[in-house]
């Protein structure tokens, strides 16, 4: 199983360059790809083209960019824009990110987004490799300049319209924050779709929560409050963690997953509306290993044999950095 890392992934407190801390890490340490994801603060491929301009040869992957407010063109110039001033190859992933970003923050509308990532995707399908001196786009009177970006295509997925989407257009498929039992189901679902488009599947690959030897401290000071949970030395990148998993006790296939775990009670609240803090309160340290890397490195390295058990072809690390700043300590111990 391949192990890439993700530099910028959801939106969070962290410091505004913790990024570019991240992908030095994974660069200095030998990993072969860093994901420099887009939010309300980065343009991914602004932070890409830093990130190859502050390493020395890691690859580059810009995304998931949300496919209702960026056209393919875009995204296409982009990639080979960030590949032509760094020298790397330069991958793009695609999403249908959220209402919350796409009309809160960029004032689009979100509407038949799982249409609108297949035409983007079998658009960019094509204009990724397209070589200098053919149309910028088809019928276009602009002659393209820059050279192909040399990067996978990646399609964010987990309904069934979004893994059909990616098993036809897509050279990797991508996960957030998933179980291996979940992992197991849905490359069950990637083979069968690639199956009936006659292609050969995309790799599978997946964005998972990492933090290795937290420093040791009571569980009991860290969920008595938020505030003093995010201040405890130690415990901060576990919250960091674990605010990843809150935002998906909701979400239909994650919610099942944590009531099965037995964290059926942060669930409920969930569904009742209760704010982050109530459920970071509710929901105890080892929800977070339900869909993350946390632990001593034996813990770890153990979780991700399961993931690769369960069919997952790359896991991407999304370090926490609050108490580990750029990720060193997780990163150095995962590094192969």
């Amino acid at each position: 199983m391949d192990i890439t890392v993700v530099a910028a992934a959801r939106e969070d407190a962290s410091p505004l360059d913790e990024p570019l801390r991240v992908a030095r890490q994974a660069d200095r340490l030998g990993y072969p790809e860093v994901w420099l994801g887009e939010g309300p603060t980065w343009d991914a491929f602004v932070l890409a083209a830093a990130v190859g301009a502050g390493t020395r040869r890691i690859a580059l992957t810009a995304g998931p960019v949300a496919v209702s407010v960026r056209d393919p063109h875009g995204i296409a110039r982009g990639a080979a824009s960030v590949a032509a001033v760094s020298g790397r190859p330069v991958g793009v992933a695609l999403g249908t990110s959220s209402k919350r970003v796409v009309e809160g923050v960029h004032g689009r509308a979100r509407e038949r987004p799982a249409a609108v990532l297949e035409a983007t995707a079998a658009a960019l399908r094509e204009l990724l490799h397209g070589a200098p001196g053919e149309p910028v786009v088809p019928g276009s009177v602009f002659p393209r300049r820059h050279r192909p970006p040399g990067g996978p295509l990646t399609v964010a997925a987990f309904g069934d319209r979004a893994i059909s989407v990616a098993a036809r257009y897509a050279d990797r498929m991508l996960l957030d924050v998933v179980s291996p039992e979940q992992v197991r189901a849905l490359r069950a679902k990637l083979l069968a779709a690639s199956g009936e488009a006659g292609r050969t599947p995309p790799t599978l690959s997946a964005w998972v929560p990492a933090a290795v030897d937290p420093d040791p401290a009571s569980l009991t000071q860290v969920m008595r409050s938020v505030v003093g949970y995010l201040t405890v030395p130690g415990y901060r990148e576990i919250t960091q963690v674990m605010r990843s998993v809150v935002g998906y006790l909701t979400v239909p296939g994650y919610r099942e997953m944590f009531e099965a775990a037995g964290f059926g009670e942060a669930v409920a609240l969930a569904r009742d509306g209760a704010d982050a803090g109530a459920l970071l309160r509710a929901l105890p340290e080892e929800a977070a290993a339900t869909v993350g890397l946390v632990g001593d490195p034996a813990t770890v390295r153990a979780r991700m044999d399961a993931y690769a058990e369960a069919g997952l072809d790359e896991i991407a690390l999304v370090p926490a950095t609050a108490g580990d700043p750029g990720g060193e300590r997780t990163l150095t111990a995962l590094a192969v």
